[in-house]
């Protein structure tokens, strides 16, 4: 009994999961598109695209992590998406400072 209720609580935060990847992938790709049309006036939502990126693989590389439990392909796959977060963090701090304080 307790092996299902766990099955089921991973396939609820899988569900959670791809619902997530779903509406901030929508949302960047709706906030490129407008800041692809007219990149003068839409010039401030550059660091929110880089911010929502970087909140998707920071929350797929844990996810990833945490459900790689003895495969180190899995661990390291985790932790390659989890630099690339860490990575689109700084580029959001480097473009938000540069537009919204320069």
């Amino acid at each position: 009994m307790y092996r299902q209720e766990n099955k089921r609580n991973i396939r609820k935060t899988a569900f959670s999961i791809d619902m997530i990847n779903i509406v901030i992938g929508l949302v960047i790709v709706l906030l490129a598109a407008v800041s692809f049309f007219n990149p003068e006036d839409h010039m401030l939502l550059l660091p929110v695209i880089f911010l929502l990126g970087a909140v998707l693989n920071l929350i797929n590389g844990v996810y990833g992590f945490s459900r790689s439990q003895r495969d180190m392909k899995k661990k390291v796959g985790a932790i390659v998406q989890c630099t690339g977060g860490i990575l689109l963090l700084g580029i959001f701090a480097l473009s938000s400072f540069s537009i919204w304080w320069g």
